[in-house]
């Protein structure tokens, strides 16, 4: 989601001020007569104002998307990373804001147009300080929506009629490695849990055709409820978006997780999501405790010992992509 730059309430007057004083410049040297310039000139300010920072207020709402008319898997994006909520509540404030302002707009124009030359610049004055005080009544949204920009910066760009594949599994079990390793995308990959911290996409080419393979933050074998944030990111991706989703299983348990409960938390990956699961065991170049290996392979249907490290096994993960993409 694109929001554009949030200016502060000072910054908002200033520009309003500033491009009122250079509008009623103007009038001054007009040939109008003395006792109608003044009042022209005070009036011509206090539109000018008005006109400019609704601008800015309504440009900020019309290029927010309404989120209703959003893909089910950005709203709920946006409700973990922000709060959907607390960002409708911030953009009706603006919208209230735009509303107040063109009311005072109104009535402060008629106000100096019926009084005489002598009172234009005081009932200006007043507007001046009407406007003022509207704005800083929505300096938390404003600055809320600041906050959203920085948050949202970021938001995956999906292609929601692409065939795509989620990556899933505990921290630290390969996710990004493989990820890499099937397509162009150029993941961060560290030895410490949850070095994705969002979601990240690459492409698979092959056969004149692209995949799209998404890498989610790790997962941890607990209930939904206590899930952070970057869990919950993963979560929605698996809801939302997978056509078919790589589990992979780290089979040295170098991850800090034992097999035992990497095989718990795929139970409850197949039991949440209705959706085809190709489960990968990675890092056999490291596994040294065959028999417990052996144990939970047994355990899944059509297993596959990889290492994304070294390449073994991607090119047989490509080809199992290929044909679920073919039978789709």
């Amino acid at each position: 989601m694109m929001i554009p730059t949030i200016p502060t309430p000072d910054e908002l007057i200033d520009k309003g001020f500033r491009r009122a004083n250079k509008a009623a410049s103007l009038v001054r040297g007009s040939n109008l007569p003395r006792n109608k310039k003044s009042k022209r000139i005070e009036s011509t300010r206090v539109e000018t104002a008005c006109h400019v920072i609704n601008a800015r207020l309504e440009m900020i709402l019309e290029r927010v998307p309404e989120i209703e008319k959003l893909h089910e898997f950005y709203q709920d994006y946006i409700d973990i990373t922000v709060g959907v909520d607390q960002l409708k509540q911030s953009l009706g404030a603006l919208k209230w804001a735009t509303g107040i302002i063109t009311q005072l707009e109104v009535d402060y124009t008629g106000k100096i147009n019926r009084a005489g030359p002598d009172k234009s610049s005081k009932i200006r004055n007043q507007a001046y300080g009407r406007i003022a005080s509207v704005l800083k009544k929505i300096n938390n949204d404003l600055d809320f929506l600041d906050f959203a920009k920085s948050k949202l910066r970021n938001m995956p760009t999906i292609d929601f009629e692409a065939t795509t594949v989620v990556i899933a599994g505990f921290p630290n079990v390969g996710k990004s490695t493989l990820l890499r390793k099937l397509t162009t995308a150029d993941p961060q990959v560290a030895d410490y849990p949850f070095t994705t911290k969002g979601i990240q996409i690459g492409h698979l080419k092959r056969k004149w055709k692209s995949i799209q393979i998404i890498d989610t933050p790790g997962l941890l074998d607990r209930p939904i409820i206590e899930m952070n944030d970057i869990e919950l990111n993963a979560m929605v991706a698996l809801e939302h978006l997978a056509n078919v989703i790589l589990f992979i299983f780290d089979a040295s348990e170098t991850c800090g997780y034992p097999l035992r409960n990497q095989y718990c938390l795929l139970k409850e990956v197949e039991r949440l999501f209705e959706t085809p699961v190709i489960c990968l065991f990675n890092k056999i170049d490291l596994s040294e405790n065959i028999n417990s290996l052996d144990e939970y392979v047994s355990k899944v249907e059509n297993p596959m010992l990889i290492s994304a490290y070294d390449g073994t096994g991607i090119e047989e993960i490509v080809s199992r992509l290929e044909e679920f993409d073919e039978q789709k």
